[in-house]
């Protein structure tokens, strides 16, 4: 018997360390190189998954706290940007989250212009989300 079981206890398997989850969001590079432009002239900065309004479904930039959140709003990643001081918070309601639950999005950029409040809009591009399924 090992010391750290007593009798009728099962062994007690040693914990493994658990893998990092799969990213929520990532950004392709044209976003990120956008993101840290964006950032250099608008200070910390923050998105919100479009729910169809404006701009279809298209990922919002604001800069952070513009956008009010609150309890009908999921953070779903603080998107780490290299060259970006702080991490980036990406927002989703919860209604758009059931609907998108089993995705992966991703952050592109695009040209041509959003009809949205998005900083990117005088840019001349757009920020767009692509996904992809995930593991359930």
């Amino acid at each position: 018997m090992d010391e750290q079981t007593s009798p009728g206890e099962p062994l007690k398997q040693p914990r493994r360390p658990q893998e990092p989850p799969e990213p929520r969001v990532e950004v392709t590079p044209a976003a990120a190189e956008l993101i840290r432009r964006l950032r250099a002239d608008h200070g910390p900065l923050m998105f919100h998954q479009s729910g169809g309004c404006c701009d279809g479904s298209a990922p919002m930039c604001y800069p952070d706290g513009e956008f009010r959140t609150g309890g009908s709003d999921v953070l779903l990643q603080s998107l780490e940007i290299e060259g970006v001081a702080e991490p980036v918070p990406f927002w989703m309601s919860v209604s758009q989250y059931e609907a998108w639950r089993h995705t992966r999005l991703i952050v592109d950029v695009v040209k041509g212009r959003g009809s949205g409040f998005s900083l990117e809009a005088p840019e001349g591009v757009r920020f767009l989300i692509r996904s992809r399924l995930v593991g359930t």
